[in-house]
């Protein structure tokens, strides 16, 4: 019983104590056998975490830590957004080099947006173009909301390479080859897959939307911590999303993008057409049916009830709403430029009961019918649904291997948002999964182990999470104080209980002379008395003359010794048994005989005496 107790106790704890963090929990896919977490020793995790700048280990085509605190190699755009007035359209948003608000590391710096509600864009060239052909393609890149998000995408554009490609005047209609990571506003929390595939009849590029991700991204958005984001496209046509090194998504490019990548082999006659005489109705009214001459079509749907009454203390000359009376024309109020004054109206104070003309209420009409209309009946002539024939499709292709995208050669963020200081930092592209995960361990590893370093304790948390659910307070208080009364209950004396063991002791010891053997011994004494000599009978008359005198005087009978006794035990064995169960009555009932017992003895001896 103690036990069960302690584990819901603990339960309940544990219960209370993730309450707030249940409900933020990521729900991620297991990671294979090719995307390994950063495993970080502990014994490495000093007082001060030391940093260093990464250096890619392997074949890279870009690679950027910021942290010389200079923006080398990256091209501010100078362009304006098509279709939109000249001063809003301008790519002004300002980026900075800065450390982190929180959880900063020494020496660590990132690329940060600045400004709100600004068109930002910013590039910089890869040291080579990436070719699609048999390696795989990786890009890997940290975003931290330092300040949350309200609306904004944090996505990166690989920019397709191409001759007249200008950094200068990148903005959102420069052709790019693949875009991906973070996008929020609202409450829709997305992370972008697009890749830009191009039909090989036409010419014309087409967007290809990845599936959407089955977990929960919302916690990387509001957590305000650094996550790593990491896009792998294989040589065979499929492709990998992670997030902090969990894959979040992963799928075929032929199979698992919106629209599909191949056309349909078949499509719709634009020329075929609709026949006139095409009958699409699948009931029609019955021509046989005929309307019933008792129909009435002129009844209403509703009437007057003509049995309610006016209540008393209607106003009829009374107006249902007034003008407010403690509400005056303020002294500034100007009709020409704020039209004529009217004062508030508020409800009329004296229509308790009602006020204006009363009517009757109205109440369903008993004749109601309504227009007739005659049954529907199944179409003898329905021809079903019609639907254009299907040719083949002019323009159909198939693309076996959508991985052989177009080339790019440079890295953009063009972004607008309405929440600044988001941070940018460690980009790296590359082919080999190891380079990459060695390229996160040196930075973005240093950032996790830092966060995990500076984390909370459990208490700080509970009380972090009270601040936005006050309903959980009710949680730690049943918690706390359900192991007291559990405790309390457990182990308290029980005085109660000693009391009725003491009355069980006493009442064991007063029924013992009512026994049956006692009450057999003394019938034998009295026997042993009637056969004593006859020398002895005269004193016994003597006595009980004696005795009888004293009762007839009114003076009070001397007992023996054996009839005190017994006479004192059946008192108290009576006093005891009012206050016992009827059980134990019954026990002292069946141990002692009849409980009459005494008193026959009693009366016995007295008629012998006598």
């Amino acid at each position: 019983m103690h036990s069960q107790g302690f584990w819901l106790c603990l339960g309940l704890l544990c219960i209370s104590a993730n309450a707030e963090f249940m409900a933020d929990e990521v729900e991620m896919a297991d990671s294979d056998e090719n995307s390994e977490e950063t495993d970080v020793n502990e014994d490495e995790l000093s007082s001060e975490i030391k940093y260093k700048t990464p250096q890619p280990i392997g074949e890279v085509y870009f690679t950027e830590t910021f942290d010389s605190g200079r923006l080398a190699g990256w091209v501010l755009s100078k362009a304006k957004k098509d279709d939109l007035d000249m001063e809003t359209s301008k790519y002004n948003g300002r980026w900075e080099i800065e450390e982190l608000k929180e959880n900063r590391v020494p020496g660590d710096r990132g690329l940060v947006l600045k400004s709100r509600a600004k068109h930002h864009a910013i590039s910089a060239a890869l040291a080579k173009p990436f070719v699609f052909a048999d390696k795989p393609l990786i890009i890997q890149y940290e975003v931290n909301f330092q300040d949350g998000i309200d609306c904004g995408g944090a996505y990166i554009k690989l920019l397709a390479d191409i001759d007249d490609l200008n950094l200068e005047n990148f903005y959102d209609k420069t052709p790019y080859t693949i875009m991906f990571g973070p996008d929020k506003c609202g409450e829709d929390y997305k992370l972008h897959f697009i890749f830009r595939h191009k039909h090989p009849k036409t010419g014309v590029f087409e967007e290809k939307h990845a599936k959407p991700p089955e977990v929960d991204l919302k916690k990387f958005f509001t957590d305000r911590k650094t996550h790593l984001y990491t896009l792998v496209m294989y040589p065979d046509d499929t492709f990998e999303v992670l997030v902090d090194q969990i894959t979040v998504n992963k799928g075929s490019l032929l199979e698992d993008v919106v629209p599909s990548v191949n056309p349909p082999k078949e499509i719709e006659d634009p020329s075929d057409e609709k026949p006139d005489d095409w009958d699409e109705r699948a009931k029609i009214p019955d021509p046989s049916a005929v309307k019933p001459e008792d129909w009435d079509e002129s009844e209403p749907a509703q009437i007057e009830d003509l049995s309610a009454v006016k209540p008393d203390g209607w106003l009829d000359d009374e107006p249902i709403y007034i003008p407010d009376p403690s509400v005056e024309k303020p002294l500034d109020w100007n009709e020409d430029m704020d039209g004529e004054w009217e004062t508030p109206r508020i409800s009329n104070p004296a229509c308790q009961i009602g006020c204006g003309e009363w009517k009757p209420p109205m109440i369903d009409n008993p004749k109601y019918k309504g227009v007739w209309r005659p049954p529907m009946i199944d179409n003898p002539d329905y021809q079903g649904i019609w639907s254009p024939r299907k040719i083949p499709n002019p323009d159909y292709f198939e693309d076996e291997h959508p991985f052989l995208l177009t080339s790019f050669s440079a890295l953009g963020l063009e972004l607008w948002s309405m929440t600044s200081d988001i941070f940018f930092d460690n980009f790296i592209i590359c082919s080999e999964k190891e380079v990459a995960d060695r390229w996160a361990a040196a930075g973005w590893g240093v950032k996790r182990m830092t966060e995990d370093a500076n984390e909370p304790g459990v208490l700080t948390q509970l009380m972090t999470a009270a601040q936005d659910y006050p309903w959980l307070w009710l949680i730690y208080l049943v918690t706390a104080g359900l192991p007291i009364a559990l405790i309390t209950s457990f182990c308290w004396p029980r005085k109660v209980k000693k009391k009725y063991e003491d009355a069980e002791y006493k009442k064991t010891d007063i029924c013992k002379p009512q026994t049956k053997g006692a009450l057999e011994q003394e019938v034998k004494e009295e026997k042993a008395a009637l056969e004593k000599p006859a020398d002895l009978e005269e004193e016994k008359k003597q006595s009980d003359g004696e005795i009888l005198e004293k009762e007839e005087e009114g003076e009070p009978e001397e007992k023996s010794e054996e009839e005190i006794e017994i006479i004192e035990g059946r008192e108290e064995g009576n006093k005891s048994n009012k206050s016992g169960s009827e059980d134990e009555m019954k026990e002292a009932d069946e141990s002692t005989g009849s409980g009459d017992g005494p008193a026959k003895s009693v009366r016995k001896r007295r008629a012998r005496k006598e």
